[in-house]
């Protein structure tokens, strides 16, 4: 067989958890599921099983929408919840707001309404600074209340914290939509059930990543009240998340989901970023900012140490003004990664 491999593969680094690849019983998946043919457009048998999945992990019956991307997740969810005059309360930090380059609003039609959080996460109190206006026609009407989990700055909330949220919103006639591009490191962190901070709380719909944890472009919306959310199947389509090969997309969930890939891969990297704080934060010049409760790590340190750092592991500038950084570890993060990348900062410390 030809060798197509044309990058260095022992090359690691701690930009993102997006940088790993596929995990390879998820690649052991997808040659499984190519044999054959299979309805397309979410007619096939794996499409099927995945629903009934889904339902497993949040205790009852669910709609469930394959999409290729996290992005298409949110975009879907937030459009299917909200007429072209609502709007979404979410924190200042969410990153439907810093990192979706306004497709919430350009291509669902839909307002941001923000909020600034100290360490990512909304409170009621929070989310009524931006719930008030209803019947004003001058103003976008707040009808969803949107939380990260986990959050942009790392941080995990607890299932009391989003029932809170949830009981509080739907007071108000709002609905609650969780973007979870990392449920599985939330559901680690916390070692409980994904549905214990989702469907067991009053959550209405989700965005359930699969993309950082070890699959190869599949994400989903998730349904879990239907009075929440209308016309899922003509927005996918019209958003151009609708894939005709779905079964690619849904093997790789059921194969994350049906057992405990999931879980494994969510709680080694988890795990991996502890290692991670531990191994840094005795160093001279190095801050851990904020707790370590998932799979990211937030640091300062001297901006020469870090600029060199980074031609050796790459990662980002969390906050350029402050010197602040952030360090993702992934499934396939090792414990030499992490020795190596602490030992490589220390020299750089040093110099």
């Amino acid at each position: 067989m030809l060798d197509v491999t044309i990058h260095d593969t022992a090359t690691r680094g701690f930009a993102s958890d997006n940088y790993a690849g596929v995990h390879p019983e998820v690649l052991a998946a997808l040659a499984a599921a190519n044999g054959g043919h299979q309805i397309a457009y979410g007619e096939d048998v794996y499409t099927a099983r995945l629903h009934e999945v889904m339902a497993e992990h949040m205790g009852r019956p669910v709609e469930v929408f394959p999409v290729f991307n996290g992005t298409g997740a949110n975009v879907l969810s937030l459009q299917s919840m909200l007429p072209p005059w609502g709007a979404a309360i979410c924190a200042e930090t969410a990153h439907i707001n810093t990192d979706e380059n306004a497709a919430p609003e350009r291509v669902a039609g839909i307002k941001l309404l923000t909020v600034p959080t100290p360490d990512g996460k909304l409170t009621p109190e929070l989310v009524d600074r931006q719930a008030w206006g209803w019947g004003d026609e001058h103003r976008a009407q707040p009808l969803v209340v949107s939380v990260t989990q986990t959050t942009e700055l790392g941080t995990c909330y607890t299932p009391q914290e989003i029932a809170a949220l949830c009981e509080h919103a739907h007071a108000a006639g709002m609905r609650v939509h969780l973007d979870g591009a990392r449920i599985a490191n939330a559901a680690a962190s916390l070692g409980l059930p994904i549905r214990a901070f989702t469907a067991d709380v009053g959550v209405d719909v989700v965005s359930f990543g699969g993309t950082k944890n070890g699959l190869l472009g599949a994400e989903a919306v998730v349904v879990l009240d239907p009075e929440a959310s209308t016309g899922l199947p003509y927005l996918r389509k019209m958003n151009m998340q609708l894939a005709s090969k779905m079964r690619f997309i849904s093997a790789q969930l059921v194969t994350l989901l049906e057992g405990d890939l999931w879980l494994r891969s969510a709680q080694h990297a988890n795990a991996m970023a502890l290692r991670l704080r531990d191994a840094v934060q005795g160093l001279p010049g190095v801050e851990v900012v904020r707790p370590v409760q998932a799979n990211a790590v937030f640091a300062v340190l001297p901006r020469a140490a870090a600029d060199r750092l980074r031609e050796r592991f790459r990662f980002y500038d969390w906050d350029v003004a402050t010197g602040e950084v952030r360090w993702m570890c992934a499934f396939d993060t090792t414990e030499a990664d992490v020795d190596a990348f602490a030992a490589a900062l220390a020299q750089e410390l040093a110099r």
